[in-house]
């Protein structure tokens, strides 16, 4: 029996080496920042130019931040990605609406600390196409993502297996297994965990992260998260 899919999501891209080397490893995602205050933002033409190496070989992410209207068709127009991820406020209504005028797969991804934000997040799952639990940004933070910080995954076990979700916020290779292995999880998105600056992706520590990833995979499928034992009537 083939293992189940797993995604990995790099976000935060800004050159087409950090690009082809993410997806060279396995990166079956890639997200471009479009958020002036993010040290990851680029333009939609920058990123058109990185996203062009690896086209066809990952799933192009544009990350928004409560974008109007007028900025997400220069972005659609500008990057052509294969996805959207919003990262904001935006309201159910306005995630059916993102859909509903691009045509394209949405990931809503919500700030997580305690059990009432996640509760809160479910609001979304019938709406986004999957959902992004992302940590709630330190006091002060003008970032909503990207801020190398992790919640306790542990409120993740109160999930349904159906719930479709993708688990950011602080990951790195020093963690990265401890997630896999504490959580049912089966997509993961990383970002500042592989930079030796902000914004500046290098190529040593996507290296540590996706060798990290290939070895908890490994280890869950020798000893499974307690629910996957549950799901195959153990």
């Amino acid at each position: 029996m083939s293992a189940d899919p797993f995604d990995i999501k790099i976000c935060g891209l800004k050159t087409r080496e950090a690009a082809e080397h993410a997806v060279g490893r396995g990166a079956t995602h890639i997200g471009f920042i479009f958020f002036p205050k993010s040290p990851r933002n680029v333009t939609p033409m920058e990123a058109r130019a990185v996203a062009d190496a690896v086209r066809g070989r990952a799933k192009i992410v544009a990350v928004t931040v409560d974008a109007s209207e007028a900025q997400l068709d220069a972005i659609m127009e500008g990057l052509r990605p294969d996805m959207i991820q919003l990262h904001g406020g935006e309201s159910p209504a306005h995630v059916q609406a993102v859909k509903a005028r691009y045509g394209l797969p949405v990931i809503k991804a919500l700030s997580i600390r305690d059990a009432a934000d996640l509760e809160a997040a479910l609001a979304y799952q019938r709406i986004a196409d999957r959902l992004l639990f992302d940590a709630k940004p330190p006091k002060g933070s003008e970032l909503p993502g990207g801020n190398g910080v992790s919640f306790d995954w542990r409120l993740l076990d109160a999930l349904d297996d159906g719930v479709d979700y993708m688990l950011s916020g602080g990951l790195d290779a020093a963690n990265v297994g401890r997630a896999i292995s504490a959580t049912h999880v089966r997509a993961i998105d990383a970002s500042s965990g592989l930079e030796i600056a902000p914004g500046v992706k290098d190529a040593g520590r996507i290296d540590a992260f996706f060798d990290a990833v290939a070895s908890a995979l490994k280890a869950r499928a020798v000893a499974p998260h307690p629910r996957q034992i549950l799901n195959q009537g153990a």
